[in-house]
């Protein structure tokens, strides 16, 4: 078996260039600026540190117990840096000593050896050639066409440049852009992922019982931290430096972070070239999605006060507020008294606002919206993936799982890429998978039985009011309805909580082999369980709510409660009532929370941190109090993983996404009843921008950058949810809405609509009038309790509208998705014309030999990894690391 370090001449060329053996590739950095003094190092002042590991002990040694920390978790500790050490890491401890605890943190550094290795490895991708092409979005182009000032631009220095790139081969280093430095030639974000890959599959003990990975070692407070640095502060240095000379965290907080920039362009680039391409295509998706929001809340609040010009004007609203005493209606429980369909006058009223003949077109604008919206976002993916180089991320280059790598009982060789890979048992992962559906459907079950309870808490809400005889007995239903949709917000925020926990557990049971198929997994469990969370409620309202109470001396029981029927104003006003306080209620938690916690938190830290600091110095000698009186030297004195240990630990995009997700479910599934909701999202939105963009600069220690090729399983769930919301708008419209009966009775009664009212009243039968007084309910029904024609005729309108709507809708929707391709035209002719770049500089290769190609042994001799000067631990792969012998000849692996 051929070892990494006695790799042979590749003879697949990696891109069409002039390359000659003697040829300087030159270096990434040649223009730029001068940098200032970098902190992230060693002692010696060179060793950069590319992550940090932290753990706390107590001074005492009575309080050990207490503060857990065990013999066996110091055994792991140790092993697990043992084994760091032995894959070729370089390490440098450093202590702080606070009142009652001392704090220890381990620098870690990857010397050039280790990181060529598992660069290859992990198949990282590195320059060749520097793009030259502009970047351009459509909106710029719009005003360049228009002759307009760009207002929504922004001049944001030292923009990275974009790269044509290929997978890292050691044999192939010079022929690499910049491969003349070893400081600079790997991106930092880069260096924290080789970092990442070797902590993650490390054991520290037993593999057959987990015993593997940093990520255990922190479940298990073995580490109290794990964390890659930031580089530097994010506020502007004073006296203010040339913007040349600003480093990227400061850009970002000065350029994107500031509420300042709510109407520019996030620079997209500098946050890839910083957080890596998973958090940029998040924030990227997030920006697109605001921009198309701006269309439908424009034309939302059209609909919306086009029904208030209708509330001057509507006949049936005017019928309903001069009936006086005309309409004595029935009981709406089984204590309450007969009431005046005059009495409801002003929530009619409020209620043609939303339910009216505009939010028809708004909910087949909104379905249209949805589909196109997410066609367009698929070319905009597609350019921003081909741009950052995860093109192929998944398909080719993706590696599986560390945890899952070492997890694994067995290896299968790889049909894709022919490398030898771990593997799971398909049918072990079934039983498994099955096991977590089953409890999926349990958490379902749960669900259900609060929808239930809060039905129950309503009806009896509403009974104990009006029994109660006070002041809130007129407004029964109201105060009953609104109480429940606060009572079910807060239990849809709790279950949230625990189900989002079980989900995670239950997805690493699975063992899934790759980090998307774990976060697809894991996502398509808990959205299952939040879809049924968040919308079981607004769908009873909007399709069961009414629908199954009978008539006067024939209703309908629930566990011997009457089922409960629609308020005075209809069900749909409560739809949009309960859409408003569990979509905009939510917001506004979500944001107060992401907003006011945060900062709590760093300032409890912080507060708490150098409060203890200050007492060990005025322990200490004279030189350390006068330092004490001068803020500014003290500050600098901490040390940068100091700081950063400090801050917040980044709880990752799953919140952040099903956070847009489920709104995006209410502005499209519910449009019909509340047009005013994307304009509550626009607003949300760019709030909800700039607090994660400070939250990932200022307040979380910085993530290890992922890569990415798209946002993963939402955008299907996105596609899931759009037709959903054809359906759901047309059966909302169909059997919720006025419009129909209106339409029906327009044209078969009379156009003016006048006595609307009156034909949507039925009057109570003749057995119940006998014994009560007669009254009247909505209801197409006869005296003796069964259906009327008209009924009928409008059922089978009501079937055919949906019907027509949908597809409609989807042929629409669908002609879109033909027009539209997938892939800009530019860019493929781009991916096509590197792929003939390739060939071409491989047939040449093949006719020419060694004339373009260096020799073996120059190949050889310029990388450092063969280097027989190095230690022997970097030279070769860690052993517990299985080599395939083929990969490092693979042809067209660029």
């Amino acid at each position: 078996m051929r070892r990494r370090g006695e790799q042979r001449e590749d003879s697949a060329e990696l891109i069409a260039m002039e390359t000659k053996a003697e040829k300087d590739y030159g270096s990434i950095t040649t223009n730029a600026p001068a940098q200032r003094r970098d902190r992230n190092v060693f002692s010696d002042g060179s060793s950069r540190v590319d992550f940090v590991l932290v753990w706390e002990e107590p001074l005492t040694p009575q309080k050990e117990e207490s503060k857990g920390v065990s013999p066996a978790h110091r055994k792991w500790r140790k092993v697990f840096l043992n084994k760091l050490r032995d894959s070729g890491l370089l390490q440098e401890q450093k202590e702080v000593l606070q009142a009652k605890t001392k704090i220890c943190f381990v620098l870690l550094s990857a010397p050039w050896s280790v990181l060529c290795y598992y660069a290859e490895e992990i198949s990282l991708r590195v320059p060749l050639q520097v793009v030259t092409a502009p970047i351009t979005n459509w909106s710029a182009q719009v005003f360049d066409r228009l002759s307009l000032p760009n207002f929504l631009s922004q001049d944001v220095p030292n923009a990275p440049p974009d790269f044509y790139t290929c997978q890292f081969r050691t044999n192939k280093l010079k022929r690499f852009l910049g491969s003349n430095n070893e400081e600079t030639f790997f991106k930092t974000t880069q260096r924290h992922q080789v970092l990442y890959e070797i902590l993650a599959r490390t054991a520290y003990g037993t593999v057959k019982r987990g015993e593997v990975g940093i990520d255990r070692l922190l479940s298990e407070q073995v580490f109290t931290a794990a964390y890659p640095l930031h580089e530097g502060g994010f506020q502007l240095p004073t006296p203010p430096l040339p913007l040349e000379s600003l480093g990227l965290r400061e850009i970002l907080y000065s350029y994107w972070a500031t509420w300042s920039s709510w109407r520019r362009y996030q620079p997209l680039d500098h946050i890839r070239e910083y957080f890596g391409e998973k958090i940029a295509l998040y924030f990227a998706w997030l920006g697109f999605y605001t921009g198309w929001l701006l269309p439908a809340s424009l034309v939302g609040t059209v609909v919306f006060l086009f029904g208030f010009w209708l509330m001057a004007t509507d006949v049936p609203a005017k019928e309903l507020c001069d009936s006086g005493n005309s309409f004595s209606m029935c009981p709406l429980c089984n204590i309450c008294s007969h009431w005046n369909y005059s009495s409801i006058c002003v929530t009619f009223k409020a209620g043609i606002m939303f339910d009216n003949g505009g939010t028809v077109f708004f909910s087949v604008f909104m379905s249209l919206w949805a589909i196109t919206s997410l066609e367009y976002w698929k070319r905009t993916c597609s350019v921003l993936s081909h741009r950052w180089d995860c093109s192929e991320f998944q398909d080719i280059e993706e590696r599986p799982r560390p945890e899952f790598t070492a997890m694994a009982p067995m290896t299968m060789r790889n049909p894709v890429t022919g490398a030898e890979e771990p593997y799971f048992p398909p049918k072990k992962r079934l039983n498994r998978t099955l096991t977590g559906c089953m409890v999926i459907i349990l958490m379902v079950i749960m669900v259900l039985m609060f929808l239930m309870a809060i039905i129950v808490y309503r009806t009896i809400v509403t009974v104990f009011i009006y029994e109660s005889g006070s002041f809130l007995t007129g407004s029964a239903g109201r105060v009953a309805s609104i109480s429940g949709s606060v009572l079910n917000l807060l239990v849809i925020l709790m279950l949230s909580r625990v189900y989002t926990s079980l989900a995670h557990l239950l997805t690493r049971w699975e063992m899934h082999r790759t980090q998307s198929k774990f976060e697809d997994m894991f996502i398509l469990k808990v959205f299952i369980f939040q879809f049924v969370n968040f919308y079981s409620s607004p769908i009873y309202i909007a399709f069961f709510k009414g629908r199954f109470i009978g008539y006067p001396g024939n209703y309908k029981t629930l566990f011997g409660v009457r089922n409960e029927d629609c308020g005075a104003g209809g069900c749909l006003i409560e739809l949009a009532q309960e859409l408003l306080v569990i979509m905009v209620g939510k917001q506004l938690i979500n944001n107060a929370q992401e907003f006011i916690c945060p900062k709590l938190k760093c300032w409890w830290q912080k507060r708490k941190s150098s409060h203890r600091l200050k007492e060990v110095k005025e322990e200490g000698g004279e030189e350390e109090r006068k330092e004490e009186k001068q803020e500014e030297e003290e500050e600098e004195v901490v040390s940068p993983w100091e700081t950063d240990y400090q801050l917040l630990v980044c709880e990752g995009l799953f919140s952040e996404y099903l956070e847009m997700v489920i709104q995006f479910g209410f502005i499209t599934v519910f449009v019909a009843a509340c047009p005013l909701a994307p304009l509550f999202a626009l607003i949300n939105n760019w709030v909800e921008i700039r607090l994660d963009a400070q939250k990932f600069v200022t307040e979380y220690r910085r993530p290890v950058g992922e890569r990415a090729q798209d946002i993963g399983i939402w955008f299907q769930i996105m596609q899931f949810i759009s037709h959903v919301a054809v359906l759901s708008n047309a059966f909302l419209i169909a059997f919720t809405s006025s419009f129909l009966p209106r339409l029906y009775y327009g044209y078969t009664r009379d156009r003016t609509l006048t006595g609307f009212i009156n034909f949507t009243l039925a009057t109570s039968p003749r057995n119940y009038s006998q014994q009560h007084t007669p009254c009247r309910y909505r209801g197409f029904r006869d005296t003796s309790g069964d259906y009327l024609s008209e009924y009928f005729h409008l059922l089978a309108i009501r079937l055919t509208f949906v019907i027509v709507f949908e597809h409609v809708v989807f042929s629409i929707g669908r002609l879109i998705d033909l027009m539209v391709p997938d892939v800009p035209e530019e860019v493929e002719l781009k991916m096509k014309r590197e792929h003939y770049m390739a060939k071409q500089a491989l047939a040449e290769n093949q006719s020419l030999g060694k004339t373009m190609i260096p020799g073996e042994k120059d190949v050889l001799s310029s990388c450092p990894v063969s280097r027989p000067s190095e230690p022997p631990q970097r030279d070769s792969p860690p052993p517990d690391m299985k080599v395939n012998p083929e990969e490092t000849n693979t042809p067209g692996s660029c």
